[in-house]
């Protein structure tokens, strides 16, 4: 089959990149929250949460682009999708909420800041858990009949769904381990080395377990790996996640600061792309292509132009923040 690259492609690389752009900003700051309270009272947890306030709220522009992308420019694919995982995308964002209050609350309010730490772990847990479970729905398959959701309530919960809530809580754990080795020094530093070496291994094995349990779901995904040619391409991605992982645990052995997040962020990567490879064309896999849920031409393009405009200020301040933060973080805020 051949595919043009059109208006339609074009959005949904746009939304796959606000999503992947989100899944890694956001998925550091969600994966302190999960790992805190391995951190010690005081210094430790101190210096975890200074290490993303200045950018944690501001990393939440993606999700934003993303939802409001994907309601603007596959409106059908919204109108399916959003039925389909109502109770998620609601503990998600309760979840967000219960994070955020708790950040701002916990240095405003020191005599209740154990409560306030809770909050922040229990929001960024369920979170994380939540928005894995929704990509489990998605890639187990939704019901559809006459271009609506035609399914019941808890219809995205399954083994596989809760599985891949799992792989992604433990995934953004990683990310925030790998992160605070980065960013953090001393006891605290140490204490996320160790967690990244064990959140490692645990992150391959869900990828494992994920990527062999998902060709099994729709017989789509098990053409679009293994199948020749293709398989000559596709067998690339579990290639390159052995060669990163590989050179993750000799980064962590060799004591790197930067390095550890740097190939995490490419084992994140391949996970999307193996996600892609699975489900293009479909944006409700194996009923609903991206060219079904595509809004009129026109709309794509006027929405485009705008986003062309958008974007790359969206980019230039956020590297702004990250450049002006670069630094270690100490116990009351930057160096």
């Amino acid at each position: 089959m051949v595919y043009n690259l059109d208006l339609t492609v074009i959005w949904a690389f746009i939304i796959a990149f606000a999503v992947f752009a989100y899944v890694v900003m956001d998925g550091f700051d969600l994966g302190i929250g999960i790992i805190f309270p391995f951190f010690a009272v005081g210094r430790e947890r101190d210096q975890a949460m200074n290490s993303i306030a200045p950018v944690w709220d501001g990393n939440e522009t993606w999700l934003v682009l993303g939802g409001g992308g994907l309601f603007a420019a596959f409106p059908l694919a919204y109108s399916i999708i959003l039925p389909a995982t109502y109770p998620l995308m609601i503990a998600m964002l309760l979840g967000l909420v219960f994070r955020g209050v708790a950040f701002e609350f916990r240095w405003r309010d020191p005599a209740h800041r154990s409560l306030w730490d809770v909050a922040f772990t229990a929001g960024s847990i369920i979170a994380a858990f939540a928005q894995g479970v929704t990509l489990g729905a998605l890639l187990q398959g939704i019901k559809v009949a006459n271009d609506a959701y035609a399914g019941g309530w808890l219809d995205w919960l399954s083994p596989f769904s809760v599985l891949t809530g799992v792989g992604v809580v433990i995934a953004y754990a990683l990310l925030g381990a790998t992160w605070l080795i980065w960013k953090t020094d001393g006891t605290g530093q140490h204490r996320a080395y160790r967690l990244a070496a064990t959140l490692g291994i645990l992150m391959l094995i869900a990828m494992a377990v994920v990527s062999a349990a998902t060709p099994y779901l729709v017989f789509a995904y098990w053409r679009h790996w293994f199948e020749m040619p293709g398989v000559l391409l596709t067998a690339q991605v579990p290639i390159l996640v052995v060669i990163a992982s590989i050179f993750y645990f000799r980064s962590l052995r060799a004591r790197a600061e930067r390095l550890p997040f740097l190939i995490t962020l490419c084992l994140f990567l391949l996970g999307f792309a193996g996600l892609g490879i699975s489900i293009f064309p479909y944006v409700v896999p194996d009923q609903v292509t991206i060219w079904d849920a595509a809004a009129p031409e026109e709309s794509q393009l006027f929405m485009l132009v705008g986003t062309v405009i958008i974007v790359p200020i969206i980019l230039a301040y956020t590297a702004w923040a990250y450049w002006v933060f670069r630094g270690k973080v100490g116990e009351h805020g930057y160096h």
